[in-house]
């Protein structure tokens, strides 16, 4: 009994004595994460004038035609849904910059062909409702393609969500003003919604 007692002291003895040096170690690679050693995400470069000035055209447009929603107005919003899709259909997409592999453009290219598809659909549509519709398929598109390509024109822009469009599925919007003006009720519940996030680079 004596015997294993002295084992267990001793064992406990030889890991209160290696325990600071087992540290040292692990505060060895700490410093060395720390001294910047730690490998840093990739950063995109700023794209050119052209290319902001070509994404501002595309974002006038989706504004236009979710202001368009809000009145449930269905004469403008075709009209502004045609702008948008030239608008989607003319980005310069070629102008994109800190692109090496080409992996942002093609991602791009693959956002504004559904923001032009969900938009010539959308002019095809005669129901508000079905406006609306497309118009949440637009609207997801151009969030997913603002955060590719970091567009950093005209900032911030606010996410927002309301949790009770098309029979309480919900559905998200981009707006430039942070007060929520709800493009799938309109006037019905013009206030219906909340800031889900804001997009600033």
């Amino acid at each position: 009994m004596k015997k294993t007692l002295i084992v267990v002291i001793l064992l406990a003895v030889i890991v209160l004595i290696a325990r600071p040096f087992l540290c040292k170690n692990e505060d060895k690679n700490t410093d060395k994460a720390a001294a910047g050693e730690k490998q840093k995400p990739l950063s995109i470069s700023d794209n050119s004038d052209v290319f902001k000035q070509s994404f501002t055209q595309l974002l006038d447009a989706y504004n236009n035609l979710k202001d368009a929603l809000v009145a449930s107005d269905t004469a403008k919003a075709s009209a502004a849904a045609l702008t948008l899709r030239t608008a989607a259909d003319s980005l310069r997409v070629n102008e994109i910059k800190g692109d090496s592999t080409g992996v942002i453009k093609e991602t791009a290219v693959t956002y504004t062909s559904t923001i032009s598809g969900s938009a010539q659909a959308l002019v095809a549509e005669k129901d508000l409702k079905n406006k609306r519709k497309e118009f949440a398929m637009i609207a997801d598109a151009m969030y997913t393609l603002i955060r590719t390509v970091r567009y950093s024109g005209q900032t911030p822009l606010y996410w927002e969500y309301c949790p009770m469009a098309f029979d309480n599925k919900g559905a998200y919007w981009i707006s430039k003003e942070r007060e929520i003006k709800n493009p799938y009720f309109g006037s019905e519940m013009l206030n219906c919604g909340s800031v889900e996030d804001s997009l600033s680079y």
